[in-house]
């Protein structure tokens, strides 16, 4: 048996007598193992793990340890890892009860360096895999429940049972529908005008450019108008939604409504609910003229379609069924952007990082949810002849 002093100093420096015995070592440290001792306190460590080489078995005795802080903690919990991993059986004995404590949390939480994972191994993938459907089929049902809360408040409100707030209604009407024209009808003027152009070249190889009318309107009335303005939509006023709500969130504010006795759903989600349902339709329409407005321009500058004639065109071109084909999905799109919006906003937590992932989750599913909803609109009018 044999004592070597590994650091020698004054009793408030750190400090680790180790007493050998066969194969186990104990240490016995002390003095004050807190952050403004760090460097010695690494030295400490260091030399540890050197002295604890060849040995089967470690204690560590901490009965001499006056202070200890998260940096010591850490420092001792990393050490401890370390040498389990090289296969040392490792014991901390006589800790005070609060020294033990906190070596307990940081133990659990997990502050040691963690195993590295192979992220490209099939059983790993497979993992990542299950995740997913299971997030997915997660927020399915909350969206879906969701929708059954806003369904219950709106019947209320019709029912005269619930108090129906028209400043805010109102309000999302401005922001949503008078804000948005500007920028949906200029997006829908310019895509119109490039569907125009492409078609007239292509449409050229067979003699038969005229029928970029054809081509625009049906196009543009059944699929393209009221898909840019949903798409917009759920990447500007969804976006906002989201953001305002994971911001109330944030703030408690959600809470606070609720122990004053309103029905947060009532309060925030029916109105931005509503004015999406009734505002989408309009932009949808007003799209729709940008876009046929765009790609008559067009027309007449590389076609020589005249706007009587295109108008003549058109009118034979289109029925009342391919005007409405376009404008019945709208209150459909404005539901979900919707829902997707409110549900991501009021799962937003107490971080800034984690408003941003909502805000952008919101963005992307909004939008891959209403191309998805636009491709079971037209499965669905082709099978029924509409």
């Amino acid at each position: 048996m044999s004592i070597e002093p590994m650091q020698i100093a004054s009793s408030s420096v750190p400090q680790i007598l180790a007493e050998r015995d066969g194969n186990r070592l104990r240490a016995l440290l002390s003095g004050s193992w807190t952050a403004d001792q760090a460097p010695a306190i690494e030295d400490c460590a260091a030399r540890l793990v050197e002295k604890a080489k060849g040995q089967r078995e470690a204690i560590l005795d901490l009965s001499r340890v006056e202070r200890l802080d998260t940096i010591g903690a850490w420092v001792i919990d990393r050490t401890i890892h370390n040498l389990r991993k090289k296969g040392r059986r490792i014991e901390v004995a006589a800790a005070r009860p609060e020294h033990h404590t906190l070596l307990g949390e940081i133990d659990a939480h997990g502050f040691h360096k963690a195993p590295e994972r192979n992220e490209h191994s099939p059983p790993e993938l497979l993992v990542e895999i299950g995740e997913g459907v299971a997030g997915a089929g997660n927020s399915l049902i909350g969206g879906l429940s969701f929708l059954g809360e806003a369904v219950v408040a709106i019947g209320r409100i019709l029912s005269w049972r619930g108090h129906f707030r028209a400043p805010a209604f109102v309000h999302q009407m401005e922001l949503i529908v008078l804000r948005g024209v500007p920028i949906i009808m200029l997006i829908s003027f310019v895509v119109g005008g490039i569907i125009a152009q492409q078609g007239i070249f292509q449409l050229r190889r067979f003699d038969a450019a005229d029928l970029v009318v054809d081509l625009l309107g049906i196009l543009t009335l059944r699929e393209l108008g009221v898909l840019l303005a949903a798409i917009m939509v759920a990447g500007r006023s969804g976006s906002s939604f989201t953001a305002e709500l994971g911001a109330m969130k944030m703030r408690e504010e959600i809470d606070a409504l609720r122990v004053m006795g309103f029905d947060p759903i009532d309060v925030l989600i029916i109105p931005r609910l509503l004015a999406l349902i009734i505002g989408l339709p309009m932009l949808a329409f007003l799209a729709d003229m940008a876009s046929l407005l765009g790609g008559m321009l067009v027309a007449w500058f590389y076609q020589g379609i005249f706007f009587p004639a295109f108008l003549d065109k058109l009118q034979t071109a289109i029925g009342i069924h391919t005007f409405l084909a376009g404008l019945i999905k709208a209150p459909f799109m404005a539901l979900i952007i919707g829902i997707i919006a409110s549900t991501e906003g009021l799962a937003v937590e107490g971080s800034t990082e984690n408003l941003g992932r909502h805000v952008t989750s919101s963005v992307v599913k909004s939008i891959f949810m209403v191309i998805v909803a636009d491709g079971l609109f037209a499965v669905f009018f082709a099978a029924v002849g509409y």
